[in-house]
């Protein structure tokens, strides 16, 4: 576009730091953008403020308390909690970066029985709240579940006493579930890491001699480095924030501990400081994947990469290859289902059980509400960022970031605390000036839980949306706007209309994940609110599998559904 006419020519003014200041219309920029941008700049900064808020009452509680027991947790739990949680931590980090590595590999460079299907098979763990395989695997490795009750059988064993069986409610068991659901971070991002090198690095390598070990230790594991750091990051990080697996299998950590300082010691400035010890444990972790992906990279060619030619496997390494890959989709998929489906088989009653059809409902309001507000932010505050132009609302963007690496627990002390002292202060301000009661209208509804799980997937609808805008031609917009659409006008009728699959997709994400979510909704729900994943909880912990094998059932198709998807759009690009 070139610049407009001008009686004079005159340099324009130099634009101020903070996009104030009169400007003349002479850039592509200016000329498409309207007075009233300064409505989305200040909505992008409300948007990334409201995000951010949460995690700046956790911060200030934590600071000014009104009984200061951070001694208290130094010198009795504080250790334990922290030293279970570096543990958990590292030995999932460990074990997922095997798993998900080891599959990738497999699957990228070798043809064996299955490799075809293992390849979308081995992301269903995804489907399955970590928590919901705790359950599974106790049930199944229990005194009395079936694998010691054929152990007797066979052997004819009386008693525990004449044999011995590891503890199944142990740590070690929290690290095996939790890194056979939290695998697949590593698997997808490994694969792709593995399917983008070179084919020719792979032939000079066994030109110079190197073996099937030699070419993963030398060639294949280097290069995958950075996005093997990732994923185990990402999966260490949803480590720290687990609430049902630790809880279950009774090993203390820090999101366990704010559950106790909090509802059972009633001490929500020592919750706030746990809290806040998790926020730097998260960060560290952040910081870790950031440097990993900084420091370990590699280049293409500017020509196309000659592809990787898998290898055939036959016989007994093609088997062998099979196993392998069959063992983390086992654990991780096929037990939590065959249990669950099994228990839910055994007690049909349980389908008509009182509470269950309101625990639905009260799942999908707050997944469905999650999503729509999720989403609806995302777009205004990624257009409003891209409309204006301004410097604050692109600089206050990366906070947004923050809500999906706080662990749900740390958000749900970030957003009840104040939360509550404003419902309370406006029920006594309608009651002072009506005499009418309201009640507790944001702590007393489903609206809190809405509000802990915006904040904590607003990342996922941030960056569909940021791909989808990305993808849009700018001349289309730019068409719009020299025809006199608004700013509102062009979002309506030129970017959604395009990113229909994109928006589609994202309100999926997040409704998946509003509908797994326990710790938040535990900890924020009104009084009797009970949702489908607080229900699998509640009824597991008594020992009550039988009862909460259908709301597990359903939370699993939920999952299903949205991982075949993106099985489905992986496969779409891939073609």
């Amino acid at each position: 576009m070139t610049p407009a006419p001008a009686p004079a020519p005159a340099p324009a003014p130099a634009p101020t730091p903070g996009g104030a200041g009169p400007r003349a219309p002479t850039g592509r920029r200016e000329g498409l953008r309207e007075s009233g941008s300064g409505l989305w700049s200040a909505g992008a900064v409300a948007i990334a403020g409201l995000i951010a808020l949460p995690i700046l009452a956790v911060i200030w509680v934590a600071l000014n308390p009104t009984e200061n027991i951070w001694p208290h947790l130094l010198s009795t739990t504080l250790p334990r909690y922290l030293g279970n949680t570096a543990l958990l931590a590292g030995g999932v980090g460990v074990l997922v970066a095997a798993m998900g590595t080891g599959a990738a590999w497999m699957v990228a460079m070798y043809r064996f029985p299955g490799s075809a299907w293992f390849e979308w098979l081995l992301l269903l763990p995804l489907a399955i709240p970590a928590y919901i395989g705790a359950y599974a695997l106790v049930d199944f490795l229990d005194y009395s579940g079936p694998l010691q009750v054929a152990l007797r059988e066979s052997f004819g064993w009386a008693s525990a006493r004449d044999y011995w069986f590891p503890p199944v409610r142990s740590r070690g068991a929290a690290i095996l579930v939790l890194a056979s659901a939290f695998y697949p971070y590593v698997y997808l991002l490994a694969r792709a890491a593995f399917r983008e090198q070179s084919g020719g690095s792979y032939e000079v390598a066994r030109a110079l001699g190197a073996g099937p070990i030699g070419l993963f230790f030398r060639v294949g594991l280097p290069l995958a480095r950075p996005a093997i750091a990732a994923g185990a990051a990402i999966a260490m990080m949803e480590t720290v924030a687990d609430f049902g697996v630790v809880d279950y299998f009774g090993v203390q950590t820090l999101t366990t501990g704010i559950f106790t300082t909090w509802l059972e010691a009633g001490n929500a400035g020592g919750a706030a400081q746990i809290a806040l010890v998790i926020l730097g444990v998260v960060l560290v972790l952040l910081a870790y994947e950031k440097r990993s992906r900084r420091h370990s990279r590699y280049y293409q060619s500017a020509r196309q990469p000659r592809p990787i030619l898998r290898t055939r496997l036959e016989g007994a390494a093609g088997w062998f290859a099979s196993a392998l890959c069959a063992v983390p989709f086992t654990l991780g998929f096929l037990l939590p289902v065959a249990v669950i489906t099994r228990q839910a088989l055994a007690n049909p009653e349980a389908w008509f059980g009182p509470g269950l059809g309101r625990a639905l409902v009260h799942t999908l309001s707050v997944g469905g509400a999650t999503a729509l507000v999720t989403v609806a932010a995302a777009l205004f505050m990624v257009y409003g960022v891209r409309m204006t132009g301004r410097r604050l609302p692109r600089l206050v963007l990366p906070i947004t970031t923050l809500g999906y690496a706080a662990p749900g627990a740390v958000l749900a002390v970030g957003i009840l605390l104040p939360l509550a002292a404003l419902d309370h202060a406006v029920a006594d301000a309608i009651w002072g000036l009506t005499g009418w009661d309201p009640g507790l209208m944001l702590t007393g509804t489903g609206f809190a839980i809405v509000l802990a799980q915006v904040v904590r997937f607003f990342v996922l609808a941030q960056s569909a949306a940021d791909t989808a805008f990305g993808r849009v031609s700018p001349s289309l917009p730019m068409a719009a706007r020299s025809l006199g659409r608004s700013a509102g006008g062009v979002l309506r009728e030129v970017y959604l209309p395009l990113m229909r699959g994109s928006v589609a997709s994202a309100l999926l994400m997040v409704f998946v994940e509003s509908v797994k979510e326990l710790p938040a909704t535990m900890l924020l729900r009104p009084f009797n609110y009970e949702t489908l994943a607080t229900r699998v909880h509640e009824k597991a912990s008594l020992e009550n599998l039988g009862d909460a094998a259908p709301a597990a059932l359903l939370v699993m198709a939920v999952g299903l559904v949205a991982t075949l998807v993106l099985a489905r759009t992986n496969l779409a690009k891939r073609l």
